[in-house]
């Protein structure tokens, strides 16, 4: 998906008729709108006229590059002028190409595959570089960041947050009977088990540390996370590992902690997060092989 953004209706219609047969193109004729736009969508590539009023693409560029949401979006100046001081500038505020006006369509289409080419490669390098090396699932620096990114959003958007954190119940006994082999087995199979009821792109699951996992779910009610916590524990207990060391079942399960807010701003997302693991700690202390759950008031306080 490609984002053109230009005040002039012409150029915009010019671009968009070169890259319509191979790409989504999207449009917005403000860096404010287009700032907007990259809020709830995120295009691939953007195509920037540099002489805007209000606010120029000089300007919209460094807002892209500020934002961990929209910093991985690779930006081309549109532009007529060809000031070697101007193109220097712009590489320095994180532009990677240029097309210059008048427009040719070869020109163009070749510039654009160029950076979606780069694109992919580095999205693929970072998703390696993202993702937990055993279970196949977000590590816990993706999950940091993205738990960072969301808790700004639904401040923004003045939604409910809402984490799950999972622990399988009495591993170190498992590893100590079964062996560090058929652990990873277990972790592996539990990771997949979770990873198959994620619903929604914007989901995310990640291995906390050890035996730990966590959900993060942005845009979701106590009530819905407490659905799904729900939903994960009986999945969990269907794969029916045998656990002979268990003190809850003899199969492998799961103890969940819940919490759910509505971030505000210039609070911290760990507070959530502290909530939800002193859910699962409850849950522990209770018996395991169960949930707890507490809806937390993004201002300190928490409430039953």
């Amino acid at each position: 998906m490609l984002l053109v953004i230009d005040d002039m209706p012409s150029n915009i219609e010019t671009l968009y008729e070169i890259c319509k047969e191979d790409y989504e193109v999207c449009m917005a004729t403000s860096g404010q709108q287009a700032l907007e736009f990259c809020q709830t969508r995120q295009p691939h590539l953007i195509l920037l006229d540099v002489e805007m009023p209000e606010m120029d693409g000089h300007e919209v560029c460094r807002r892209l590059k500020s934002d961990l949401l929209t910093d991985n979006i690779p930006v081309i100046f549109v532009t007529a002028n060809n000031d070697p001081l101007e193109e220097a500038r712009a590489l320095d505020e994180g532009v990677t190409d240029f097309i210059t006006k008048p427009f040719h369509a070869r020109v163009v289409l070749a510039r654009v595959r160029t950076q979606l080419t780069l694109k992919y490669q580095t999205d693929l390098l970072r998703t390696l570089a993202l993702t937990d090396g055993l279970t196949g699932v977000a590590n816990r620096r993706h999950f940091d960041t993205t738990l960072q990114n969301e808790w700004r959003r639904c401040a923004r958007a003045r939604h409910s947050l809402a984490l799950i954190l999972i622990d399988v119940d009495f591993f170190k006994r498992y590893n100590d009977h079964y062996g560090h082999q058929a652990g990873d087995d277990c972790l592996q199979c539990i990771a997949s088990a979770l990873r198959a009821m994620l619903n929604r792109s914007h989901d995310l699951i990640a291995r906390y540390g050890g035996e730990e996992f966590v959900y993060i779910l942005p845009d979701t009610s106590l009530e819905g996370a407490e659905k799904k916590a729900c939903e994960m524990e009986a999945a969990v207990r269907a794969l029916a590992i045998p656990h002979e060391k268990s003190d809850v079942a003899e199969f492998v399960t799961i103890s969940v902690g819940v919490a759910a807010c509505i971030p505000a701003r210039g609070e911290d997302a760990a507070d959530l997060l502290g909530c939800a693991d002193r859910q699962l700690y409850a849950a522990k202390q209770a018996g395991r092989g169960q949930i707890k759950s507490l809806q937390f008031v993004a201002d300190g306080k928490p409430t039953s």
